[in-house]
């Protein structure tokens, strides 16, 4: 258990680094090179893991809280319909939404993490 709570802090890094690793695959397959930049989006969570600073960790969470908070909006107006989206976009509804979710509630970790004292 001691080393469950160890390791724990850094799920939310992970979650996000995959997600980058997800979506480079993703557009790689489609864009080729132009895929690349992707990668440069999972430098801060591979930074937090590697040396962790407490003002990164906190404008990470802030940031991805805004943006899973838009996210949740955007999935709940097309739940109820407030407005429409492609077709292919309904497809996907259920993904999106347990994806929305998971990014809001690893936001809210990594806030978490950043006001914790001892950062260790």
């Amino acid at each position: 258990m001691k080393t469950m709570n160890k390791y724990s802090k850094f799920v939310p890094y992970f979650y996000f680094i995959a997600a980058v690793g997800y979506f480079f695959t993703i557009v790689n397959r489609t864009e080729g090179l132009t895929a690349f930049p992707i990668l440069l989006l999972g430098v801060p969570f591979l930074w937090q893991i590697i040396k962790p600073n407490r003002k990164l960790n906190f404008t990470l969470g802030i940031t991805f809280v805004c943006l899973s908070s838009y996210l949740i909006i955007v999935f709940l107006a097309d739940l109820f319909q407030i407005s429409s989206l492609t077709t292919g976009t309904k497809d996907f509804l259920i993904y999106i939404g347990m994806f929305a979710i998971a990014n809001f509630v690893m936001a809210l970790w990594m806030i978490r993490n950043s006001l914790v004292e001892a950062f260790k």
